[in-house]
């Protein structure tokens, strides 16, 4: 994989396109309930390049809690990404780019909610509710 790299995606109709850069690519799953209510299983996120992710096309917004808001595609309801209001972090999907199968899986939050009927395998790290309400609530990070 030759890094950094640009990558290209676009939503399940084609009316929204993504473009961003990767330096230090990693997939993140989210266990929450209210990724798998939006979602109806995980919601897998791609860390791109801070400031690079650009959306073109009619993006349309749900703000979903206190602190967070999702996008999506008004014509084909394609999940676009995660946003935190009070940074404007935008954490893309995942789906949404087809060259991105050589990125690896390095972390689950909300791993003790994961359903049964599932499980993701491979050696990452996995965050119980409590961990990452913690990661997020601490005034350093992680």
């Amino acid at each position: 994989m030759t890094l950094p790299r640009d990558i290209k995606g676009r939503c399940l109709c084609g009316a929204i396109t993504a473009t961003a850069m990767i330096s230090n690519p990693i997939l993140r799953a989210c266990h929450c309930d209210m990724c798998r209510q939006h979602t109806s299983g995980m919601f897998m996120s791609l860390a791109v390049d801070e400031g690079s992710l650009v959306f073109d096309g009619p993006v349309t917004t749900f703000r979903s809690s206190d602190w967070a808001e999702r996008g999506f595609c008004p014509t084909c309801g394609s999940t676009l990404f995660y946003s935190t209001i009070e940074d404007g972090a935008r954490h893309p999907a995942a789906g949404l780019f087809a060259d991105i199968d050589d990125v690896p899986l390095k972390l689950e939050f909300f791993s003790d909610k994961c359903p049964a009927g599932y499980a993701l395998s491979g050696d990452h790290r996995r965050l119980t509710t409590e961990q990452t309400i913690a990661m997020f609530t601490s005034p350093e990070g992680d």
